[in-house]
């Protein structure tokens, strides 16, 4: 008897054929098919949150790319600014804000005679209200950079005040203007006009990128350049601390090291350390750097050593896996050769492990860069408006970082800065996105075949 005629035989004796689907097969293949709609169904789920969360982030955020301006003509009465004409620097930083005032009034009011605008109930207070506080600021530091300007009527692009900016990016309405004591429906009014005859314009907001942060009675001026600044000295100390130390330590536990009890206890702590929540890191950071070693709260240096801390096991980890990776008929062709022990794995292994050290690297480095509980513990919370000097010293200035800027801003109360810390995170996620495309074109610029 064959194999089929005994197969045949035997279906037979049990009353079914083989190629027809039994009651347990059915079961299981259903069963299979609900699996595979649970996965799909978690993938689109995932899906639709990333989305949900990216729109919500994009529809807040966008429009902080974006402020409105006013265009002044502003005599710089050297009356006011320098009633003894000596045009002396010294002199000249003594005058406050307050003095620089009622020369952006003075511009408002000859601007809306010149345009002929009347609006009924529009006081003078209200007209120079359009204007951001943070002009005679701004016509200080001009008149200081340049002190023979004085005398002279300078054309200025100056900041709108946050609630104009507010009402054309939708913020503030009519309606909501009467009941806010920011703003009124006359100054609204008076922006419309102003907008009509080109005085007032709404463009790409460069500042956002380059400005210091600003009070709770600035929004339109805050920007982000002291935390991009703070975050790349973070970064900077980071990378040239974590990646040799991390990428020596693992060449140490996987070539050097021998296999006993210390080292099974060092790598067990290695792991352990991976998994430790960030906030640890800080209050490390805070009684070791800070209230020990003596150094500056809220600079860069104290926020790079946490930070490298907190990134070396992730470094350690992916290094280790991208050399075990390797085959051992590489180093046991390069020992045969008559290559030592270092040359083998300076000279071919490392090479080969280049694409992981470099993909975990960069991972690591994009994980420090979105980390706020650890700097928030040692002071990087603070209210920093001067920029940080050039390295080396300016690792020691106080600065800020992007995702604690973004928690400076939620905690303030006008809706101005919602929107600015919508597009600190928008920035904070391009950074990312490049980190990670830069990790995935090294793994592909490096990777070798064997």
């Amino acid at each position: 008897m064959t194999d089929l005629t005994a197969s045949s035989a035997l279906a037979g004796a049990q009353g079914r054929s083989l190629f027809e689907r039994g009651e347990r097969t059915r079961r299981r293949h259903a069963a299979e098919k609900r699996f595979r709609m649970i996965g799909l169904a978690a993938v689109v789920f995932g899906i639709l949150a990333l989305f949900g969360l990216l729109g919500s982030i994009l529809t807040n955020g966008v429009s902080s790319f974006r402020q409105t301006y006013v265009a002044l003509d502003i005599h710089l009465d050297p009356a006011k600014l320098d009633k003894a004409g000596t045009r002396d620097p010294e002199a000249l930083r003594k005058l406050t804000t307050f003095t620089y005032q009622p020369l952006i009034k003075a511009a408002v009011d000859r601007l809306i005679s010149e345009k002929g605008i009347s609006i009924e109930g529009l006081g003078g207070k209200d007209a120079e209200g359009i204007i951001s506080k943070e002009a005679p600021a701004e016509l200080r530091r001009f008149v200081l950079a340049d002190p023979s300007k004085i005398g002279e009527t300078v054309r200025f692009e100056l900041l709108a005040d946050g609630r104009i900016d507010g009402y054309y990016k939708g913020r503030v309405t009519m309606e909501t203007a009467k009941l806010d004591r920011n703003v009124t429906p006359e100054q609204l009014m008076l922006a419309d006009a102003l907008k009509a005859e080109g005085a007032l314009t709404t463009r790409f907001n460069w500042s956002f990128f380059t400005a210091p942060d600003a009070s709770d009675t600035r929004p339109e001026a805050a920007g982000l350049g002291v935390a991009i600044l703070g975050s790349a000295y973070m970064m900077l100390i980071v990378l040239c601390l974590s990646l040799p130390i991390g990428v020596a330590a693992s060449i140490y536990l996987e070539e050097f090291a021998p296999r006993n009890r210390l080292t099974d206890i060092i790598e067990v702590n290695i792991a352990n350390l991976a998994a430790v929540p960030s906030i640890v890191f800080g209050i490390l950071g805070l009684a070791v750097f800070i209230n020990y070693a003596g150094l500056p709260q809220s600079a860069p240096i104290v926020g790079g050593l946490v930070l490298t801390l907190m990134t070396l096991p992730t470094i350690i980890i992916a290094t280790r896996a991208a050399l075990k990776a390797v085959p051992p008929s590489i180093r046991e062709a390069a020992l045969g050769v008559g290559a030592s022990k270092m040359q083998s794995i300076f000279h071919h292994v490392l090479p080969l492990a280049a694409p992981g050290i470099l993909t975990g690297t960069i991972i690591g480095l994009a994980q420090a860069l979105g980390e706020t509980a650890p700097l928030l513990l040692i002071g990087m919370v603070a209210f920093v408006r001067e920029f940080p000097a050039a390295p080396p010293g300016g690792f020691f200035d106080p600065a800020s970082a992007l995702p604690v800027q973004v928690y400076n801003w939620t905690q303030r109360g006008d809706p101005a800065f919602i929107e600015r810390a919508s597009g600190a995170i928008i920035v904070l996620l391009v950074f990312l996105i490049i980190m990670n495309l830069g990790a995935i074109f090294l793994r592909r610029r490096f990777e070798r075949r064997w």
